[in-house]
């Protein structure tokens, strides 16, 4: 599976109760906040649902 280092760069300010707790499940808990996960089609999913909030990056 391929890593992905996903960053907070819009606050969540106006967000649904959903996207904020998407956003915490990832461990992104600020803005500017930075997390490498593995990518698995869970955590895909998760990051699909805040697309628009986050930064994703491919780590090789």
């Amino acid at each position: 599976m391929a890593k992905v280092k996903v960053t907070q760069v819009i606050s969540k300010n106006g967000s649904t109760k959903r996207q904020k707790a998407n956003l915490e499940a990832l461990g992104i808990r600020h803005l500017n906040d930075s997390v490498e996960i593995e990518l698995t089609p869970v955590t895909e999913g998760m990051i699909q649902k805040v697309l628009h909030l986050v930064k994703v990056e491919e780590i090789n």
